[in-house]
């Protein structure tokens, strides 16, 4: 069973998704979720802390489904074989999660000079621990740096097909082009950074 703070965080990331920061309040959080008045108020008393529950569940959320999906995952550790994996974990990310990428975006600028929140919000998307090891395992000379720079990759890749130029393309989510115009991202730069190995 879901905890009430859980959801009251859930609906946050929706209204967020649909409103902007700026439609996120204690009533809206009410209405959405056809509470009493004042619910929301007796578990987050003030609008920092709405914010604060908001941006951890966030977090949790997209870390718990990324972990999950790498730890059931029996992807051989190939560049085409991961590209793929990784792909098919952002095109569900830009399908069926379209309003975390929503509320992160929307988060990330509002909260870009707060030292708490905004560092939970810059690691949310990719485990860069995660991608270290699989750099590692693919072999890359210095996999630390190119762990990193992996999930700027990424970062990248999600923000170009939500709003940047390749949004405009027409490419939907849950398809296999979608899946394939990812790891084709993800593929060159593993390629790239991996140049001993041979698939």
């Amino acid at each position: 069973m879901t905890d009430r703070r859980e959801q009251i965080a859930d609906a946050a990331i929706s209204v967020i998704a649909r409103a902007g920061l700026r439609g996120l309040t204690h009533r809206a959080i009410d209405v959405e979720l056809d509470l009493p008045n004042g619910s929301t108020s007796y578990y987050f008393r003030t609008k920092r802390a709405l914010l604060e529950a908001t941006v951890r569940r966030l977090t949790e959320r997209s870390r718990r489904d990324f972990e999950s999906a790498f730890a059931s995952s029996d992807a051989a550790p190939t560049v085409d074989g991961m590209a793929h994996f990784a792909a098919e974990i952002l095109d569900r990310l830009l399908g069926e999660r379209i309003d975390d990428i929503r509320a992160r975006y929307a988060l990330t600028v509002e909260l870009a000079n707060d030292p708490e929140l905004h560092p939970l919000l810059a690691r949310s998307l990719f485990s860069r621990p995660r991608a270290v090891e699989l750099l590692r395992a693919l072999g890359a000379t210095d996999p630390n740096t190119a762990g990193a720079d992996f999930v700027s990759v990424v970062e990248g890749a999600v923000f170009d097909r939500f709003a940047g130029a390749q949004s405009l393309d027409g490419l939907e989510a849950g398809t296999p082009a979608s899946v394939d115009q990812l790891a084709g991202v993800l593929g060159a730069y593993l390629r790239g950074s991996t140049p001993s190995v041979h698939d």
